[in-house]
């Protein structure tokens, strides 16, 4: 059967995942097209259920399936040029736990799009644990889709700043802040919790006070900063350049 309607419940219970309180109350998250969907299943995400376009021909990953015409299925995206496939997927919870090696500390990340981008440079940099403080969801959709997949490879775990700081507590916290000694110049820890800040206010009082060192990456010309995303890119990868030197 395929449903045709935006006013079907099925469809509004899709759509209604686009908006992060009906995310929290169904503890699910939607992963669009086929790319998406596939390394969910790979990297073992507990996937409920997929929706597909009435003309969509790809796999299905043997998952029960609901199939919507065009109308309603371009409601159930977020995306402006749907791909015909997209998944509902639980939201992996969890639980506060001190980092197993150098991990990222997100201080009101609040840009979606700068989250999901640092979780994609995170994966790729190695950084498998992310404790997030009043940030951005890292589930709604457009997070998800600038992670590129790296939301299936990170552990996120989020708290308030207390219970963040106190998990932390035993761990070296690098504050990424203008007002640092030069990046380049500096020898981490063998284990170090980068602390990225808002895009707008930086890095809160309480994480600038419990930082043991302030870093910066050195600009030039007459730009005063960079974008949130793109410096706690370049900042995980130089900090880790002696590892990947050896590899």
């Amino acid at each position: 059967m395929v449903i045709v309607s935006r006013n079907n419940p099925l469809v509004k219970e899709f759509s209604s995942l686009k908006e992060k309180k009906y995310r929290k109350q169904r503890g699910a998250f939607l992963a669009e097209g086929g790319k998406m969907v596939r390394e969910a299943v790979q990297k073992g995400m507990r996937v409920l259920r997929l929706a597909v376009r009435e003309d969509y021909v790809g796999e299905t990953f043997s998952l029960p399936v609901t199939v919507f015409g065009e109308d309603a299925f371009r409601a159930v995206c977020d995306e402006k040029t749907p791909q015909g496939i997209v998944a509902e997927i639980e939201i992996p919870v969890y639980e506060l736990r001190p980092p197993r090696s150098s991990c990222l500390l997100l201080d009101g990340v609040s840009d979606p799009a700068n989250m999901g981008a640092i979780v994609r440079s995170a994966n790729a940099a190695g950084y498998r644990e992310l404790y997030c403080i009043d940030c951005a969801d890292p589930f709604s959709p457009k997070s998800v889709r600038a992670s590129m997949s790296g939301v299936f490879s990170v552990r996120i775990m989020q708290g308030n700043r207390e219970e963040v700081l106190s998990v932390l507590s035993g761990v070296p916290l690098l504050a990424a802040d203008m007002s640092g000694e030069n990046i380049f110049h500096f020898q981490p820890p063998e284990i170090f919790a980068l602390c990225i800040g808002n895009e707008g206010n930086g890095l809160s009082r309480e994480v600038r006070e419990r930082a043991s060192k302030t870093v910066c990456i050195p600009m030039e010309g007459d730009a005063e900063s960079l974008n949130a995303a793109v410096s706690a890119s370049v900042a995980m990868y130089l900090l880790k350049r002696k590892h990947f030197e050896r590899s």
